[in-house]
C-alpha cells in the first residue's frame, strides 16, 4: 500500500504552481507582469497519503492528530516549567511550634492567650504560647464542627456547634469552665432544630442564632446576663445546682498530648455543679413574606397600617393589586422568554447575614430608648435574595411586636455584608457588583463604588487603617475619623483593595488578578493580620500560604508545614489568626494517613507560626506606629486628620504667615524711615 517513489518525486514539485501558462519573461523589468497572490494555488505536499484505502487513512489521521495534541501538551508544559523557573519564589518559613493531636481538629478559635480546638465529642483548650493542653470537655456523641469565642475582658464566652446543629454556650472564667445552656437542644428528636449560623456582639451583651427546622428558617436573639454570670461564679454558693449539691466539683476529663514536649496543666476544671443564669430570649425574626397583591381597599388603610414609619420601605404595605402583579409578570416573561429557564426550580431556604450595631446618628431610634455607650442597640439583617437591609431594635421583649425600626433598600439583591472590627463601618455588596460604604460612627455614607466588570463579591475583610511613611506601612496613633480600608475577594479569585477617605471618592485597585494561566493559584481564603499594618494572609487552592503587602502590592514571604504534611482540603483550610498577637495557627495532615480507615492511628498536627520570629518580618513588628506629630508635620497626611484638626492647623499656619508678613513690613518701614533721616541730614550739610 505504499506509493512508488517516482510518483512522490513527481508530485513534490507541484505543491506551489501558478494558474496560468508559464512564459519566458521579457528582458526589461517594465514588461514583467505584476504577481497576484490569487494566481497561485497551494497544494498539500502530503496529499499523496490520501490514496491510502480505508480504514488505514482514518488510522493515519488519528495517529497524526494524537501526535499533534501530544506535542501541544508538551510545549505547554515546557512553557509553564520555564515560567515557574523564571518567577521569583518568595522565602518560605516553617512553623515555629508543632502540636501533635491524636484526634482530628475540625475548627479553631483564639481569644486572649488561649486556643480553642473543636474535635471529636467536644473541644479542648490550649495555651497559645506554651501549647500546653489546659482542659478537655468531651461529653458529646458527635463531633464539634464550628466554634466561636468572644472576649469579655477577664472572661471568655465560648459557643461550639456540633454535627447535629446544637449550639451551646460556655463561660470560661479564671480556672473554671461553666456550661450555661444548650440553646436549641430538644427532648423530642422530631422537633430538633439546627443552628446554621451564630453571632455574638462585642462585649457579649447579645447573641443571635440562625435556626432551621421543619422547613422554616428564623433568627433567635438573646440578651446575655453577663453581670449575673460574674456574680454567680465569684459567689458559687448562690448558684449551686440543688440536684448536684452533694457532689464535689469534678475535674474535666483530661487526656495526655502525644507530643513529648507538651505538658498537661490540670488547674482548669469543669464546674458542672454550678448553674448559671440562662440567656433571655427577646426576639424571633422570620424572613420577610414575598410581596403579593394588596388586601387593602383604600390608601387610608395602608397609612393606618404603618405606625411611626416603622418598616417603611420594606414593600410589604402597598396598594398594588394582584391583577397588576400578574400583568407585569406576564409582560416580563413574554419579553425575556428565551433567557428564562422553563423548568421551575425549587427556591432554597432563605439564609441571613446579621450584625450588631452600636448607637449611631444614622439609625433612628425612639426617644425613650437610651442605650449605654459601647453597647449594641440595633441588629442589622438581610436575607438571601432580598434588596432590603432591616434594622431591629434590641431594646424589646419577646412579647413585643417584631417590626423593623428601619429599612435600607438597595437597587439589587444584597450578596454580602460585613461590619468592621470597631463596629464603625458597614459595607454592603450587592449582586450587581456595587459596594456601599457606611460610616456608622459619623452618620453618613462614605460612598458607592463598583467592582470591575465581571467581578462579584465573595467576601469582605476590613483592615486597620494604615499609612505609608518612608516606604513602610505604619499605624497612626489614636483613632481616625472616616478613614476605611478593606480587601474584597471576588468569585473569580481576584483580590481588590478598597480605600475611602472622608468626603473623597472611594478608590478601588486590583491586588491579584484572576489566575487564568495558573488556576491552581486561585485564592480561596483571605485573613488580615492586624499585628502588621497593611498585610493579609492568602490561602490558595494549591495549598500555599502567603503574606501579602497590599500597599505595594507584593508577596513578602510564604509559610508551609513540613514536607511530610500538607493541607487535606486546600480550598477550605482550617486556620485561625489572632487579633491581639502576631501569629496564626494552621491544621496540617499527613498524606499517608489522610485515606487511612483507622482513625485512631491518624496523627494530626496544629502548626503555630510566630510572625515576629522570622527575619523578614522583624523590622515590621518593631516599627509599625507613627506619632501624631509626624502626621501633622507631613503635608502628605493632612487628609488623614479630622476636620477640626485640619482647620486648626490651617488657621495656625495662616496666622503665622500673616505675623511674618507684618514683621517684614515693619522691618522695611523702619529701613525706609532711617534712609529718609540720612537723606535729610545730608541735605542739611
Amino acid at each position: 500500500m505504499s506509493i512508488p517513489r517516482s510518483q512522490v518525486e513527481k508530485k513534490r514539485f507541484s505543491s506551489f504552481t501558478g494558474k496560468g501558462l508559464l512564459e519566458v519573461p521579457s528582458p526589461t523589468e517594465k514588461d514583467w507582469p505584476k504577481d497576484d497572490e490569487g494566481d497561485y494555488v497551494f497544494k498539500d505536499s502530503g496529499q499523496e497519503m490520501d490514496s491510502l484505502p480505508q480504514p488505514y487513512r482514518m488510522i493515519n489521521k488519528m495517529v497524526n492528530l494524537l501526535f499533534d495534541q501530544s506535542w501541544k501538551v508538551i510545549q505547554e508544559r515546557d512553557a509553564l516549567r520555564e515560567a515557574e523557573l523564571s518567577r521569583i519564589q518568595p522565602v518560605t518559613y516553617p512553623p515555629h511550634v508543632e502540636n501533635k493531636l491524636s484526634k482530628m481538629p475540625n475548627c479553631m478559635a483564639v481569644s486572649q492567650d488561649y486556643v480553642f480546638i473543636g474535635g471529636a465529642k467536644g473541644f479542648s483548650i490550649y495555651n497559645l504560647y506554651s501549647a500546653k493542653q489546659i482542659c478537655i470537655w468531651e461529653k458529646l456523641k458527635v463531633d464539634v464542627t464550628s466554634i466561636w469565642t468572644t472576649d469579655l475582658g477577664n472572661e471568655i464566652l465560648i459557643a461550639p456547634v456540633d454535627e447535629m446543629g446544637i449550639a451551646r454556650l460556655f463561660y470560661f472564667y479564671k480556672d473554671s469552665l461553666f456550661l450555661i445552656k444548650a440553646i436549641n437542644e430538644a427532648d423530642d428528636a422530631s422537633k430538633q432544630t439546627t443552628c446554621i449560623k451564630m453571632e455574638i456582639c462585642q462585649g457579649g451583651d447579645f447573641a443571635a442564632f440562625l435556626l432551621q427546622g421543619a422547613g422554616d428558617v428564623w433568627l433567635d436573639v438573646y440578651k446575655l446576663p453577663k453581670e449575673s454570670w460574674l456574680k454567680e461564679v465569684e459567689h458559687p454558693q448562690l448558684a449551686i445546682n440543688p440536684k448536684k449539691k452533694g457532689r464535689q466539683p469534678q475535674l474535666s476529663t483530661l487526656e495526655p498530648v502525644t507530643s513529648e514536649t507538651l505538658e498537661m496543666d490540670t488547674n482548669i476544671c469543669f464546674r458542672g455543679d454550678i448553674k448559671l443564669s440562662h440567656p433571655v430570649h427577646i426576639m424571633k425574626i422570620k424572613p420577610p413574606k414575598p410581596v403579593t397583591g394588596t388586601t387593602f381597599k383604600s390608601p387610608l388603610e395602608v397609612f393606618a397600617k404603618i405606625e411611626d414609619c416603622y418598616g417603611l420601605g420594606s414593600g410589604q404595605n402597598h396598594f398594588i393589586k394582584e391583577s397588576q402583579w400578574e400583568q407585569q409578570a406576564a409582560i416580563f416573561h413574554a419579553s425575556y422568554k428565551k433567557y428564562l429557564d422553563e423548568k421551575g426550580e425549587e427556591e432554597p431556604l432563605s439564609m441571613a447575614s446579621f450584625h450588631f450595631l452600636l448607637p449611631s446618628s444614622i439609625i433612628a431610634m425612639p426617644a425613650e430608648v437610651k442605650s449605654p455607650s459601647g453597647v449594641a442597640c440595633i441588629l442589622g439583617i438581610h436575607w438571601t435574595g432580598s434588596h432590603n437591609f432591616f434594622l431591629y431594635s434590641l431594646n424589646r421583649t419577646l412579647k413585643d411586636k417584631v417590626d423593623p425600626e428601619g429599612v435600607w433598600p438597595c437597587a439589587a439583591p444584597i450578596a454580602v455584608s460585613q461590619l468592621s472590627y470597631t463596629c464603625s463601618y458597614l459595607l454592603i455588596a450587592c449582586k450587581d457588583g456595587v459596594l456601599t460604604l457606611w460610616d456608622l460612627a459619623e452618620g453618613f455614607p462614605l460612598g458607592v463604588v463598583a467592582l470591575p466588570e465581571g467581578c462579584f463579591c465573595q467576601s469582605i475583610h476590613f483592615l486597620k487603617y494604615f499609612l505609608v511613611y518612608k516606604g513602610q506601612n505604619v499605624y497612626p496613633e489614636g483613632p481616625l475619623k472616616s478613614q476605611m480600608q478593606c480587601v474584597v475577594l471576588c468569585t473569580d479569585s481576584s483580590l481588590h483593595l478598597l480605600t475611602a477617605k472622608g468626603t473623597q471618592v472611594p478608590t478601588i485597585s486590583e491586588l491579584v488578578e484572576r489566575p487564568v494561566k495558573h488556576p491552581e493559584e486561585a485564592i480561596c481564603a483571605v485573613a488580615p493580620v492586624q499585628a502588621f499594618p497593611g498585610t493579609v494572609l492568602i490561602f490558595c487552592r494549591n495549598g500555599s500560604v502567603q503574606l501579602m503587602d497590599v500597599a505595594k502590592p507584593q508577596i513578602i514571604c510564604a509559610f508551609a508545614p513540613p514536607r511530610t504534611y500538607n493541607l487535606a482540603v486546600p480550598w477550605k483550610p482550617v486556620f485561625v489568626v489572632s487579633l491581639q498577637h502576631p501569629c496564626f495557627l494552621l491544621r496540617g495532615d499527613h498524606p499517608d494517613e489522610i485515606e487511612s480507615d483507622d482513625t485512631k492511628d491518624i496523627q494530626n498536627s496544629i502548626f503555630y507560626f510566630n510572625l515576629e520570629a522570622y527575619p523578614l518580618l522583624e523590622n515590621i513588628s518593631r516599627n509599625h506606629t507613627i506619632p501624631k506629630t509626624d502626621i501633622t508635620e507631613n503635608m502628605a497626611f493632612t487628609q488623614v486628620l479630622p476636620l477640626e484638626k485640619r482647620c486648626e492647623d490651617f488657621l495656625e499656619r495662616s496666622f503665622q504667615k500673616l505675623e511674618k508678613k507684618v514683621k517684614e513690613e515693619e522691618h522695611w518701614t523702619r529701613l525706609h524711615r532711617y534712609s529718609l533721616m540720612l537723606q535729610r541730614e545730608n541735605f542739611r550739610k
